[in-house]
């Protein structure tokens, strides 16, 4: 199967059969379902998917199959993923990242670095308990738990097993933690910044988030979106902005 490199890419397509990977570095602000829009106008191939969702917030690497690579997606979505987390210390949000408003605080002053490389040690690596966070994609009877959410109802969230292969403290600045996390399918990092805050007394959100890695691709491999649209499309005929 082909991966397009953005540094040997000429605005030209391979064709959809038997498809090819474009590893994408998601812009801030766009939902995943909108990036698969995108290059769906500039293919011109309406079977176009991504391996695995990233939050609107979030940026770093989505990969997208074309035409008949999304056959392998199911593959891609097994594969580990390694991120990038700011975790803010202080207050808790109901959507556990900066999209909505606190609606808990706790103290900060008792945090330490140490105290926070050893709670992701001891409480954060390797198989643990996580509940999904209500503003999720996640359906129950069919609705996705954020319509819930939005309409300020209430869920049963089951907590599942997820596993986190390393929960590295990369930096602390109080009352921000900059945290790099390899982990399995299925783990929220919402979730992980959320339930850090209580295990070390306090309260915490997600600020920030970067996937860095997924499987074997690394985010140094994707196109930043404006320029791919620069090469595919130089004249400006889909109307996507550069």
């Amino acid at each position: 199967m082909i991966v397009l490199d953005p540094a040997g890419f000429d605005g030209v397509f391979p064709p959809a059969d038997p498809g090819f990977l474009i590893p994408i570095d998601k812009p801030a602000g766009w939902t995943s379902f909108r990036v698969v829009g995108a290059v769906r106008k500039l293919t011109g191939v309406k079977k176009v998917g991504h391996g695995g969702t990233l939050d609107p917030m979030a940026t770093g690497l989505l990969l997208l199959a074309v035409g008949k690579a999304t056959k392998q997606l199911e593959g891609l979505l097994t594969g580990d993923k390694e991120y990038l987390a700011t975790v803010v210390f202080g207050h808790s949000t109901p959507s556990y990242d900066a999209e909505t408003e606190p609606d808990a605080e706790g103290p900060v002053a008792h945090l330490t670095a140490e105290t926070i490389r050893t709670m992701l040690e001891s409480r954060f690596t390797g198989e643990i308990r996580q509940r999904p966070p209500i503003y999720s994609a996640l359906k129950q009877n069919g609705v996705p738990l954020y319509r819930k959410a939005r309409k300020g109802e209430s869920a049963d969230i089951p907590e599942r097993d997820v596993l986190i292969r390393e929960a590295e403290l990369l930096d602390w600045n109080p009352p921000v933690a900059r945290i790099r996390v390899a982990c399995g399918k299925g783990t929220y990092i919402r979730s992980l910044a959320h339930d850090l805050g209580i295990a070390l007394d306090t309260r915490a959100h997600l600020g920030g988030l970067v996937r860095t890695g997924s499987g074997v691709f690394r985010l140094e491999q994707a196109f930043f979106l404006p320029e791919l649209v620069r090469k595919a499309d130089p004249n400006g005929k889909t109307g996507l902005p550069r």
